[in-house]
């Protein structure tokens, strides 16, 4: 690959991201935009592009919601109940409180999450756009509203990879965008490692394939320029959405939650945000059922909470933000990076990108061994 993978690379990626989206028939959704313009070599006067807002003001909606995990052994059945549920949910959350420009849901909502093996969650996956996306844009489209959630996803690009994706879908009923999770986190879980394909275990690849601009995506739909992840304690990442014209970030979660980590992240950067996590998780055999649910909140660009939840049941909770106002005073961050490039660039991270572009472990016990080998320090 001509590109050299550097962090600074990542803050201010190259050109041809046009050419690298045309490679694949999926790629349209990976540019994760409205609008076709490349930002990715950031801003002479610290404004960035942006879609017209269908309004003013966005009553933006978070969906706390159950998780079921898959019946591995029954996966269809399962898979369906919770899409149905997720159907009612969205009917019941624009019924209420009225009409919601955007529902975010949480990281898992259709699949739930277990120790399952990968030729398991391979059973299951969503493609997409698949049945599962067609049921949801239909309610988008009913709605006339934004949806976003997460997902575990495959693509017939990436044989036997399984990977965690934020799908937004528009009030068209199709998919706008497609933020593959960047990276997995490492060293937490004890005696495991997962398994899913993020950007970075397949970077090379994923430039090559989408370009760079796709690395770190911008979704700027008519309510406002949206970057989701479920990544944790990684302020570079979220500044580097912010520097490409982030205008809501949306944490999604499972099973925990930092309302400090997120609350840095829109503050740093002035952005507005939302941490959507799952509630009550009845019937996993893997965790307590309350383990880790509750808290879902909306924040505003001073890092000041606008709305939570404040138990781990299932609940809905929305802001309207004044997304004109906001944009029309909103600069990009002012970061000195001449004075830290020097350091990022001789940074070693402890694990090289493209731990999956050779093998694919097929459970979390055996990722633990991959990368326990594969560690650089």
């Amino acid at each position: 690959m001509k590109n050299q993978i550097t962090r600074r690379n990542l803050l201010a990626s190259g050109a041809g991201a046009v050419a690298g989206l045309a490679a694949l028939s999926s790629a349209e959704a990976l540019a994760a935009s409205e609008s076709s313009s490349d930002t990715s070599s950031g801003s002479t006067d610290g404004t960035y592009p942006t879609a017209p807002l269908r309004s003013g003001t966005v009553n933006f909606g978070v969906v706390q919601s159950r998780v079921h995990p898959v019946d591995a052994a029954n996966t269809k059945q399962t898979l369906k109940k919770n899409l149905g549920h997720m159907l009612w949910l969205i009917d019941r959350a624009q019924y209420y409180g009225g009409h919601k420009d955007f529902l975010a849901f949480h990281e898992f909502p259709l699949t739930g999450w277990d120790r399952w093996t990968r030729s398991e969650i391979l059973r299951f996956a969503p493609e997409l756009p698949g049945e599962e996306t067609e049921a949801i844009g239909a309610k988008a489209r009913e709605h006339n509203c934004y949806i976003s959630f997460g997902t575990y996803a495959q693509y017939k690009e990436w044989p036997r990879h399984i990977m965690s994706v934020a799908v937004v879908i528009g009030p068209d009923g199709k998919i706008v965008s497609q933020q593959w999770k960047a990276r997995n986190i490492h060293g937490v879980f004890v005696g495991f490692e997962l398994f899913t394909t993020t950007v970075y275990e397949v970077l090379e690849r994923y430039v090559e394939m989408y370009g760079w601009d796709a690395v770190i995506p911008v979704a700027r739909t008519s309510v406002g320029n949206i970057c989701i992840s479920p990544c944790k304690m990684e302020p570079e990442l979220y500044r580097a959405m912010s520097i490409k014209g982030a205008e809501i970030i949306i944490r999604t979660s499972t099973g925990g939650y930092n309302h400090l980590d997120m609350r840095n992240v829109c503050q740093a950067n002035k952005v507005y945000g939302a941490l959507s996590n799952n509630a009550v998780s009845p019937g996993n055999k893997s965790f307590f059922e309350a383990a880790g649910g509750g808290g879902s909140v909306i924040i505003g660009p001073g890092g000041e909470i606008l709305a939570e939840v404040e138990t781990h049941h299932e609940e809905l909770i929305n802001y309207r933000i004044p997304m004109a106002h906001f944009r029309s005073r909103h600069r990009i961050p002012d970061v000195h990076t001449e004075l830290y490039a020097h350091v990022i660039d001789g940074y070693k991270s402890r694990y090289a990108p493209g731990a999956f572009l050779d093998y694919l472990p097929e459970g979390l016990d055996e990722a633990y061994q991959q990368f326990k080998e594969k560690a650089r320090w």
